[in-house]
């Protein structure tokens, strides 16, 4: 499974939004300014968005073969 390409790109694609997950929370913590912690969050929706997308197309394309 770990030589799938697909697997690949969904790993990386969940590890790109637990790095936005935790800049965002550290931003928080730090008391940086709202609108670039809301443009964070923003990010990480879209791209949690896209993640959950590659996932199921990982499962759809498995399921198939």
């Amino acid at each position: 499974m770990s030589q799938d390409p697909l697997f690949i790109i969904v790993a990386v694609a969940v590890l790109a939004v637990a790095g936005i997950l935790l800049y965002g929370i550290g931003g928080f913590a730090a008391g940086s300014d709202g609108k670039k912690s809301n443009k964070v969050m923003q990010a990480r929706i879209i791209a949690q968005f896209i993640a959950v997308i590659l996932i199921l197309a990982f499962v759809w394309f498995r399921k198939e073969g």
